[in-house]
């Protein structure tokens, strides 16, 4: 029987060997620098060519903030965004202690919820912007929490916990007006494209609840503000806060409630923060002092919107 050699049995100072149709051939080693070059160019044009389609893709896969023109990252479809928000807001419910319908509270908050949906409504017309898709339902939930969320197609959560700081209609309009102003910017979807990026992959949002439902759905509820983390993922960055108080006070103004009175209501959240709230650099808000000089500066614009109920 011949003798069997593996590639380092055949390998010499003066190069390496191969059996080609029976016969020992030596490979000089200049040939097999030349064949290591290649293999290493071949490498780096394939990860050259992942990196442009990275490139590519991230490009193409941003939209705009329907308002204020801002380009945001997009990786799901309107249409998924709203099949699941709709999905995810009946569970909510379901596993929530829902304000019955005839509770005053609750009248209150779908007197205001309603007035606000009517002037973005007629905002996206006046200014020929698409609110498609959007079935509007405004609850109350029996939670101490201080919360209200909007997810998308106009689903609205308020929790009794935060009516003592609204203390009446105008500071919830304020509140819900906020809420619903990230909604209509996109401002949920761009962070759950960010968290799918960041966290999954970048996978589809379909694959991403195939394959790792439990991720996705708390990547979701976070997204929405549902529930609240720190760290690498926040629900809205402090630009989107920026935007979301800009807007808000536009939509409040045109339902006919005094934006003026969003001041006296991050004053009261100041207050009842007592100091207590984390840093600015690790809040989901911008901080009290933050917010309250911003929303002066957009005062002027907001006001231009406004006109006292006769």
């Amino acid at each position: 029987m011949g003798s069997t050699f593996s590639r380092d049995d055949l390998e010499t100072k003066h190069g390496s060997y191969a059996i080609v149709s029976g016969v020992l051939v030596r490979e000089s080693p200049i040939h097999r620098e030349k064949d290591e070059i290649m293999e290493i160019s071949r490498k780096c044009v394939t990860m050259a060519n992942g990196l442009c389609v990275a490139v590519c893709f991230l490009f193409v896969a941003c939209s705009t903030v329907p308002v204020t023109g801002r380009q945001q990252l997009s990786l799901v479809s309107s249409s998924e965004m709203l099949a699941m928000g709709s999905q995810q807001y009946n569970e909510f419910l379901k596993s929530n202690s829902m304000v019955p319908a005839g509770d005053s509270r609750t009248v209150m908050v779908r007197k205001v919820g309603g007035n606000i949906q009517s002037a973005v409504e007629r905002y996206f017309r006046q200014n020929n912007l698409s609110l498609s898709g959007y079935g509007w339902e405004f609850n109350l939930v029996d939670n101490k929490e201080a919360n209200a969320w909007c997810m998308p197609g106009g689903k609205v959560v308020a929790y009794t916990g935060i009516l003592p700081l609204t203390s009446n209609e105008v500071g919830l309009a304020v509140v819900l007006g906020h809420e619903i102003a990230h909604a209509v910017a996109g401002h949920g979807d761009e962070r759950m494209s960010q968290g799918l990026l960041a966290q999954l992959g970048g996978v589809a949002l379909s694959q991403a609840l195939a394959e790792k439902t439990q991720e996705t759905q708390q990547l979701w509820m976070t997204a929405f503000g549902v529930g609240v983390q720190y760290g690498a993922l926040l629900p809205f960055s402090r630009l989107q806060e920026g935007e979301a108080d800009h807007l808000g006070l536009i939509f409040m103004a045109m339902a006919g409630y005094d934006p003026r009175e969003a001041l006296t209501l991050w004053q009261r959240m100041a207050q009842h923060n007592n100091g207590q709230a984390p840093p600015e650099f690790m809040s989901t808000h911008p901080s009290d002092e933050s917010r309250i000089a911003g929303i002066r500066e957009d005062l002027p614009e907001a006001l231009r919107y406004y006109k006292k109920p006769s």
